[in-house]
């Protein structure tokens, strides 16, 4: 047996850290995922890492965001999900948040419980987030705060899902934006359903105008 083989084979399946003394020498180019952008608009490549979570028995949009500046809600987003959000907050002061672009409001904190549904087993996730006055997105933010503390993993490779804490096998579809997760909020609620639009139907685009007993023909 050649050990020094085995050494080195071992190695390169663990992760690895450069340092300025790396040796450069073996160099492979990265391929693309995805049909390459044009030049001058590759910007328009990143996609978001949408969810449907079920909150008590309403459904709502997740997006899980590594670079948030905090797991956070609108206000507007949080009533329309919690009517009695305001009686479940926990007051909240001299804490400064900002976005990319502005100062944010923070006006509270609350507890929620979010379900992950799935056919094989929901997930259960209890999440604090931050209630913000002026913020206007219509779904809920998860930072790396609770992605890493749940251990969720998302993978951006062409079939693009999450997975949670240990169990890799158990994968869970993510949308690229809202307009795909309005034909899910439209359907049939149950795991088996959901399941069948966002692994069978993951790219499929349908027709706003189709009602919910023609989609499911």
């Amino acid at each position: 047996m050649d050990l020094t083989y085995e050494v080195l084979d071992v190695n390169s399946s663990l992760p690895q850290f450069g340092t300025s003394d790396t040796n450069l020498t073996n160099i492979q180019d990265s391929k693309f995922y995805i049909t390459k952008p044009a030049k001058g608009m590759r910007y328009t490549a990143g996609k978001s890492s949408i969810s449907i979570v079920k909150v008590g028995n309403q459904e709502a949009n997740l997006n899980s965001d590594t670079g948030a500046y905090c797991t956070c809600v609108g206000q507007n987003c949080l009533k329309a999900i919690v009517p009695d959000w305001e009686e479940k907050r926990i007051p909240i002061q001299g804490v400064k948040f900002s976005s990319a672009s502005e100062s944010m409001k923070p006006i509270g904190i609350i507890d929620l419980t979010f379900l992950f549904p799935h056919p094989s087993q929901c997930i259960r996730l209890k999440v604090e987030f931050v209630i913000m006055e002026n913020y206007t997105s219509n779904h809920f933010i998860l930072r790396n705060d609770y992605l890493s503390v749940y251990g969720i993993d998302i993978s951006k490779q062409k079939d693009r899902y999450f997975t949670i804490a240990d169990n890799k096998r158990q994968k869970f579809g993510v949308f690229n934006n809202k307009r795909q997760i309005t034909v899910v909020k439209n359907e049939e609620k149950s795991p088996e359903m959901y399941f069948f639009i966002t692994e069978q139907l993951k790219d499929v685009e349908f027709n706003h105008e189709l009602t919910v007993k023609m989609k499911k023909n």
